[in-house]
């Protein structure tokens, strides 16, 4: 499926773990209702150096981020993985579960890539942030993360 700016943003609900580590369901909709903007950023896998780099960053500046949006962190991984992730590196934001990689797949972050030269179907480091209004306002394919959050804090 592709995704587009201006798009209404695809609902969905799944599992996570929230700032304190208490396990829940997470709904577009509802997160929607908090009044402020949603960054949801797909990541590959808990504890790899691009996705630990990534995730950390997101952590440095989530004050100036949750001025005007708040954070989620969404891969494939476990529950149990997310909680120690969480624990290793101190991130204060929501981790979601998407095992069966269907929200990553409604927003266009599954999909062929290549990986040491081999073509794979994963992952694709992609970041979505949606406006109050439950619209698409700006997506970021194929990630570098270097830099990235400051791109993010920019569009904000």
């Amino acid at each position: 499926m592709t995704i587009n700016s201006e798009d209404k943003a695809p609902d969905f609900c799944l599992f996570g773990i929230d700032e304190s580590e208490v396990e829940k369901e997470f709904c577009l909709s509802e997160l929607l209702k908090q009044e402020k903007q949603l960054i949801l950023y797909f990541y590959p896998k808990d504890n790899t150096p691009g996705c630990t780099q990534e995730s950390c960053d997101f952590r440095d500046n989530y004050a100036r981020l949750t001025l005007k949006a708040l954070v989620f962190g969404i891969s494939r991984d476990s529950i149990a993985s997310h909680i120690k992730f969480k624990e290793k590196h101190g991130l204060n934001f929501p981790l979601l579960s998407d095992p069966d990689h269907k929200v990553l797949e409604l927003y266009g972050a599954w999909g062929e890539k290549k990986m040491y030269g081999k073509s794979i179907i994963s992952t694709i480091r992609t970041t979505v942030l949606i406006n109050k209004d439950g619209k698409i306002k700006k997506i970021w394919n194929n990630v570098k993360v270097k830099g990235h959050v400051d791109e993010v804090l920019s569009e904000l």
